[in-house]
């Protein structure tokens, strides 16, 4: 799990500068904790407020921090900088009949810059999430099965793509935290649980025995 800081981002210097000083520690950035207003404000958007050098030095370092946490996604606000971007990639190393029933697919490296998303249907599906800035625990989440991705990549090409599944559930979540919304504000806190509790007890590919158990209802 990366390092976790307390940042208030409470100063206005130019977001460059902000970005120039966290990248020149080298190495994974700190992970900002839950509870820090960074990760509750709307992010502004991208309008080349890094120079393209410095926002490719930043995605690889947003890159180098999710892998190093380890996690499929890291928005900007979770290492301290409000801004409109995410990065996602996941290797879905997961056995089979979680793939399935997850809808758990191997995920490339994406930016997602001004990314936003609408739900495509309405079939909603509930499962186990958890988040690098809230370590430790996780909660079961109904989200969207079906979103429609807008967003632009970090050489600013306009994205226009569907996701189903869990890259779905990714897309949502990393969405989220630039809005200044985490996932427990929208997960169903009876269900909450650690890490250790949920590989002990709540491995299943779907989290009905948790709800049976823990007395909460799935979506149909």
């Amino acid at each position: 799990m990366a390092s976790q800081v307390d940042r208030t981002n409470s100063d206005d210097r130019p977001i460059a500068e902000l970005v120039e000083e966290l990248l020149a520690a080298g190495g994974p950035l700190p992970i900002v904790a839950a509870g820090d207003p960074v990760l509750r404000r709307g992010a502004e958007p991208f309008d080349g407020q890094l120079s393209p050098a410095l926002l490719a030095r930043f995605v690889e370092a947003l890159r180098t921090t999710m892998h190093a946490a380890p996690g499929v996604g890291l928005a900007a606000p979770q290492v301290g900088v409000p801004l409109r971007i995410a990065v996602i990639e996941d290797p879905a190393p997961v056995p089979e009949d979680v793939r399935v029933v997850r809808g758990r697919l191997p995920q490339p490296f994406r930016v997602l810059v001004n990314p936003s998303y609408e739900a495509l249907g309405g079939q909603r599906v509930a499962f186990f999430e958890g988040c690098l800035s809230v370590p430790g625990w996780q909660a079961v989440v109904a989200r969207h099965a079906r979103v429609r991705l807008r967003t632009l990549d970090e050489h600013g090409a306009v994205v226009d793509e569907e996701f189903a599944g869990w890259p779905a559930r990714i897309v949502q979540h990393e969405t989220d935290h630039l809005d200044g919304t985490l996932y427990l504000d929208r997960a169903e806190l009876r269900s909450l649980s650690s890490n250790e509790t949920v590989l002990a007890r709540w491995a299943q590919p779907t989290p009905e025995r948790a709800a049976m158990e823990l007395g909460f209802t799935l979506p149909d």
